[in-house]
């Protein structure tokens, strides 16, 4: 059976279109996908992928838009699914060794972009600490007062593979949580989904947002056009999300998204408005500067506070998670804006 599903209210498919491979490793998934290589081959393509890489020292798996397709392809088969691929190829044990071999490789380079993560043993005030509104002007400051269409039709595009499956791969927590943790999370996530209205879902806001602006809202439409560093951003979510050991980590990132999303919010509202769009493209922004700062206590009081009082060996991880939200946010955030400086699309040509 293929993943060729129409979102009911929409037509749009709901699974990810096959994308242009962009090197050898992709390549050779995107032929496995379509039935016409055996899986083995991605094992072998691994080996040679692993071989150049270990004598290169400037090798970096965050940029490396190659492997990063690869891991968003390997994941993308447990969630939306890719469209005409059969959805029996989520649990081929083939694929699962080199997404596991990837991942390895991914959990070291995304260590090394988070550094240390200082830990006062107070989880709650540690993550307001970390979470604390920059005194610099920011990605947000630019987007409210300086900020073109096209400028604002990029950062939707970066963001459109992430949001428009909003809260999907957090809700993996809840399964692995009990009790009061467990309902602070159903609490935030049950806002994320509506409250069970389809029209206020916040993934079909966002896809109302992407149509105000001129774009196409159909999942995954600009997989080709986003580089390396936003499919790392993607990954390192649905990595945190596929494993029960990095639960701590999943809940501290949703800690970040929380705490860090309504004031840019906010700003990204206020340049919608300022280029003369009205409520189809703001509600969502709209909707996230009132429903995150009521989710902001609850993630990180109940759900982080709970989780570190009942499980305290995952303190560390769910600090470590909020620094990795907050570096992926400010890698992809100077990769747009060093682009803008030097006049170039911060999308892939």
């Amino acid at each position: 059976m293929s993943s060729s599903l129409l979102d009911s209210a929409t037509g749009v498919p709901t699974s990810m279109p096959v994308p242009q491979a962009r090197g050898p490793l992709s390549a050779t998934l995107v032929s496995i996908l379509r039935s016409s290589a055996d899986p083995r081959e991605l094992t072998a393509a691994t080996d040679a992928y692993e071989d150049a890489r270990s004598i290169d020292p400037t090798y970096d798996i965050l940029r490396d838009d190659d492997a990063q397709l690869t891991l968003t392809l390997l994941y993308e088969l447990h969630l939306q699914g890719i469209e005409n691929v059969s959805d029996e190829w989520e649990w081929n044990p083939d694929l699962l060794a080199v997404r596991s071999r990837l991942e390895a490789r991914f959990e070291s380079g995304i260590a090394e972009l988070v550094g240390e993560v200082p830990s006062s043993g107070d989880v709650v005030a540690d993550l307001w600490a970390m979470t604390a509104p920059s005194a610099g002007p920011g990605l947000a400051s630019f987007m409210a007062k300086d900020a073109t269409v096209d400028q604002f039709a990029e950062v939707l595009i970066h963001r459109s593979l992430n949001q428009l499956r909003e809260a999907d791969v957090h809700t993996l927590g809840i399964s692995r949580l009990s009790g009061a943790v467990k309902a602070a999370l159903v609490e935030v996530q049950s806002d994320e989904y509506g409250g069970g209205r389809a029209e206020r879902m916040h993934s079909r806001l966002f896809a109302d947002t992407m149509r105000a602006v001129g774009l196409s809202d159909r999942y995954g439409h600009y997989i080709d056009a986003v580089p390396a560093v936003t499919l790392a951003s993607l990954n390192a979510l649905s990595l945190f999300g596929f494993h029960r050991r990095h639960l701590g980590t999943l809940v501290g990132h949703l800690c970040a998204v929380e705490t860090t999303s309504a004031l840019p919010s906010k700003r990204y509202s206020a340049g919608l408005r300022r280029l003369g769009f009205g409520s189809d493209a703001t509600l969502f922004y709209d909707e996230h500067v009132e429903a995150d700062s009521v989710h902001e206590q609850i993630a990180v009081r109940e759900l982080a506070g709970g989780l570190a009082s009942s499980q305290p060996h995952r303190t560390d991880d769910i600090l470590f998670g909020a620094a990795a939200c907050l570096a992926f946010d400010d890698l992809l955030g100077d990769h747009l804006t060093s682009s803008w400086e030097k006049g170039e699309t911060s999308l892939r040509e």
